[in-house]
């Protein structure tokens, strides 16, 4: 058996029922193959991949809380610290039902590669609960954050582990947490990125995910002999990495007709009013569905099915395995000819196969979404510096680290002659420099 095999095996011996983790491993394995069969018995004597795929360290932990009533909640509360070989782990909370360990778990590997294509110093890391935001008054919400954060504050620090935002982790909630690990620590540092301006965050952090997703799809697309300009696209989702994808798609000449929410999808021939799903979604906080109220051209959906709108380009910005095989089949069957990862292993691996089968362009999310993590890391540097840049500055160097990680995607995929294969790209990219890394510094 193949030393890539028996490792897949293991972890899945090891973590029974973390079908999400299972799946991140296999499908960053089986696209390293050819990287690994090539140093096998000096990986194996080194155990490389055992150590690549167990974390460094699980914090699990309970975060009890008191709602409006006054009746006690608890909820589980994570951070998977996985690997430090290239700098202090990083990588987002999540507030979720959903959340669980092999969630927690699955996000952290894929944060590994993500924060390596970047070229900065950041290990990867990931944590969150399984508390829903949604529907919480600001004081249930505080009181969940400050408890969090009351556990969360011993594992942490600007050096160790800086912690940012993700699904149901936003600006109120960072603002939280930070005060209540200030309180705790009494230390004012970047440990939290994702911050308000006022107190230590980046201009751009807001958009940084959206647009360095269209700034690589831009890359992409000129490589293969075709531009965004006039295209039509389907954005699924309508969080910050939607709205803002949305919103730079626009501004290179795109159409985007589509977005949705987990109720479902608004569908708008005229092209996406973007002022006013960010009044509903970022001021009032509401439904998906209030568009069409304020839109007479735009009709809703109820459920899933956006992945049925015809477009030339999709990208997927919602959440993990939320596109499937039979929406793959859609997508190509109305003619879209290129995928691009917002959210975080948002297809299916079936999908992904198929797509890759038909030979239509696909860049993976921990390339395509690496913007998020790339601004949050020079948030963390102008903290170090106390110094705040402009948008701009910001904006250029996201625009610059995203061209850059396309070209490291792109030239690891031809390297090992696969050319246009940018999931393959992505991980062998990934993975290069934090093998290095890891053989500079001993078994540890």
């Amino acid at each position: 058996m193949s030393y890539v095999d028996e490792i897949y095996e293991k972890v899945v011996a090891k973590n029974p029922s973390e079908t999400e983790f299972h799946q991140a491993v296999k499908e960053v394995l089986d696209s390293l193959r050819c990287v690994i069969d090539k140093n096998e018995e000096k990986f194996r004597r080194d155990a490389l991949l055992e150590r690549l795929t167990e974390p460094e360290r699980i914090i699990s932990f309970r975060v009890p809380w008191v709602d409006d009533k006054g009746q006690v909640q608890v909820n589980k509360g994570f951070r998977v610290q996985f690997s430090s070989a290239i700098g202090p782990y990083k990588g987002g909370l999540r507030f979720h039902p959903s959340v669980n360990q092999g969630i927690i778990k699955f996000l952290g590997f894929e944060q590994i590669f993500k924060n390596s294509l970047t070229g900065l110093p950041i290990g990867g890391g990931k944590g969150g609960s399984d508390f829903d935001p949604k529907g919480k008054s600001d004081r249930e919400v505080m009181a969940f954050c400050q408890s969090f954060m009351t556990e969360l504050f011993k594992y942490i620090g600007a050096d160790t582990d800086v912690p940012a935002g993700d699904i149901g982790v936003g600006a109120r909630e960072i603002g939280f947490m930070y005060g209540q690990y200030k309180r705790l620590k009494d230390v004012y540092e970047g440990v939290l990125t994702g911050k308000g301006l006022s107190y230590g965050g980046s201009l751009a952090r807001k958009q940084a995910t959206g647009y360095g997703l269209v700034y690589i799809l831009n890359e992409m697309l000129k490589d293969n002999n075709k531009a965004l300009e006039g295209q039509t696209v389907v954005v699924s989702g309508s969080g910050n990495v939607a709205i803002y994808a949305v919103e730079k798609a626009q501004q290179f000449g795109a159409k985007v007709v589509a977005m949705s929410d987990s109720n479902g999808y608004i569908y708008d021939a005229d092209g996406i009013d973007l002022d006013i799903v960010k009044d509903i979604k970022e001021v009032k906080r509401g439904r998906i569905k209030e568009y069409a109220d304020a839109k007479p051209s735009a009709v809703y959906t109820e459920g899933k099915g956006i992945w049925t709108v015809k477009c030339d380009i999709a990208l997927p910005c919602a959440t993990q395995n939320e596109l499937n095989l039979d929406d793959a089949k859609a997508l190509i069957a109305n003619g879209c000819f290129a995928v691009a990862e917002g959210a975080n292993m948002p297809t299916t691996r079936e999908a992904t196969d198929y797509i890759q089968e038909q030979k239509i362009l696909f860049m993976p999310g921990k390339a395509a979404n690496a913007g998020g993590v790339a601004t949050s890391a020079l948030e963390m540097s102008q903290n170090s510096q106390r110094l705040s840049w402009s948008f701009e500055e910001v904006d250029a160097k996201l625009h610059d680290i995203m061209v850059n990680i396309y070209a490291k995607v792109a030239d690891a995929a031809s390297r090992y002659d696969m050319p246009k294969n940018y999931v393959a790209g992505a991980n062998i990219a990934g993975f290069e420099k934090v093998v290095e890394a890891m053989e500079a510094q001993g078994i540890v």
